[in-house]
């Protein structure tokens, strides 16, 4: 198993880790056997820092943020691995006591409001209610607290929209309540799984600012899953990018943005539009990402790398490069997909 590279303050000395992520693989039991959607992913994050987790659809970002926050259902389940929060194992907590910790000490945002929101509810209740099971306030200090948070994440007239229900707002209004509901025990972690994808552009810029504002003003981590790379440029302090269940590159984001050492990385960047750079044609990168199960022996990306080599056949592990990690025998000359 990797060690991670260690993260230091701005003084020069280690930084705890808030969040820690250790061989963590998941399986799923079907009629055919098992599959393994999560392969020995490591990694670390430190207190308020975003962590930028991206790859494909189906690569285990989502299913990597349910673990660590408890919620995998069966027929998945952990089969290997360690959670550490706060220095304390989390992972083999009881239903009840993940409960505790959810909400408190770390919260979830979800790419559909509706989900996270009650809609029989009006959403200043939702947020008291939320507040007074974590923290020992009484009803009106809750509701004014509410009240708070809302002009915090920039809902307009929040003393009338308080009363409203989740059907009265707009999507991206509906999202910035999430947010308020998310932060309101003051959580130390934040897993945003996709909190922009069903927004237009303006409003994805609004609550990736609103996110970071958050991060910066609480001094909460941020897990931010999504498969848009410009998200992550735009918002996320380190970048992580996973493919077929593997961690296959992580590090900050502007070593991995500007000099990308995994091929599948590069394949990712290239595929971004810019306005910038004059471009004949996007990167595509040809093939499909293999379906639990059928995952090649050796470098899960191998079958689709315009780089292969004959020791692609073996699996790479996360390998120090720079201040990086990369899973990829031809780091060193990576740095473009083509």
């Amino acid at each position: 198993m990797h060690q991670p590279l260690e993260r230091q303050a701005t003084d020069g000395s280690p930084v705890a880790p808030l969040l820690t992520v250790r061989g963590l693989s998941v399986e799923f039991v079907t009629r055919r056997g098992s599959s393994r959607a999560l392969d020995r992913v490591s990694f670390d994050m430190a207190p308020g820092e975003i962590l930028g987790l991206v790859g494909e659809s189906g690569a285990g970002k989502s299913l990597s943020g349910n673990a660590i926050i408890g919620l995998i259902d069966p027929p998945g389940h952990v089969v290997e691995g360690e959670i550490a929060f706060e220095g304390k194992r989390i992972d083999n907590l009881s239903p009840t006591q993940m409960r505790k910790l959810r909400g408190r000490r770390i919260a979830a945002i979800f790419q559909d409001p509706l989900t996270s929101l009650d809609p029989l509810m009006r959403i200043g209740d939702q947020i008291t209610e939320t507040i007074l099971t974590h923290l020992p306030m009484s009803r009106a200090a809750a509701r004014a607290r509410a009240l708070d948070l809302l002009k915090a994440v920039g809902i307009p007239a929040p003393d009338v929209r308080i009363d409203h229900y989740p059907h009265q707002f707009s999507g991206g209004m509906r999202q910035r309540v999430v947010i308020a509901l998310a932060v309101c025990a003051d959580p130390k972690l934040i897993i945003a799984d996709e909190p922009t994808t069903a927004l237009d552009v303006s409003i994805q810029a609004q609550i990736t600012a609103l996110l970071k504002k958050m991060c910066r003003d609480h001094g909460t981590a941020i897990l931010l899953v999504t498969h848009d790379m410009g998200v992550i440029a735009d918002t996320a302090d380190r970048v992580a990018v996973m493919y077929a269940g593997r961690l296959v590159e992580i590090g900050p984001i502007q070593d991995v943005l500007g000099s990308p050492r995994h091929v599948y990385t590069a394949g990712l960047i290239g595929s971004i539009p810019s306005l910038n750079r004059r471009r004949e044609r996007l990167v595509q990168i040809d093939g499909s990402m293999p379906r639990p199960g059928a995952v090649p022996s050796g470098c899960a990306f191998a079958p689709r790398c315009p780089k292969r080599i004959a020791k692609c056949d073996e699996r790479p592990e996360l390998m120090p490069f720079g201040n990086s990690q990369v899973a990829c025998w031809r780091a060193e000359e990576s740095h473009s997909y083509v």
